[in-house]
């Protein structure tokens, strides 16, 4: 295994930690089990590939990433991307990093960020889902 392999493996790990404790947290909050499961798939899809797809990048530095998941990344990369799914997503992250900001792996302040910065970019992050689905994504390199 060369050194790129141990250290993804490595964050990896890290990262079933967190998606562990967030379980426990959703438990908590007397979620239904698939909404809880759902959740659980949407953070490890964004922890394990998205954060891991350009470069090896920690949980706490992912608060960060949200924008470019939301508006790029995700639709490119999954064909299930939809509008529906897109909310799925910003909600189980939002979730997650409020867990992780209760934990205090992450700053109160930079949770609210995110928060804002998906709440003030959720039209953005739907009509890039239409420009996509309908073909005029690919306009825009014509």
């Amino acid at each position: 295994m060369d050194n790129y392999e141990i250290k993804l493996e490595k964050n990896k790990k890290r990262n079933e930690n967190y998606i562990q404790e967030f379980e426990v947290w959703l438990k908590e909050k007397n979620l239904a089990p698939k909404t809880i499961k759902k959740h659980l798939s949407n953070i490890e899809l964004y922890l394990n590939e998205y954060l891991n797809y350009y470069e090896i990048t920690k949980m706490e530095d992912g608060i960060f990433d949200v924008y470019s998941f939301l508006n790029d990344w995700f639709i490119r990369k999954c064909l299930w991307a939809s509008k529906s799914s897109i909310k799925e997503n910003a909600s189980s992250i939002k979730k997650f990093y409020q867990c992780m900001s209760e934990k205090e792996y992450v700053k109160v302040e930079d949770y609210k960020l995110l928060c804002k910065e998906i709440k003030d970019n959720m039209e953005e992050f739907l009509d890039s889902v239409n420009t996509y689905d309908d073909g005029s994504y690919y306009d825009l390199f014509m």
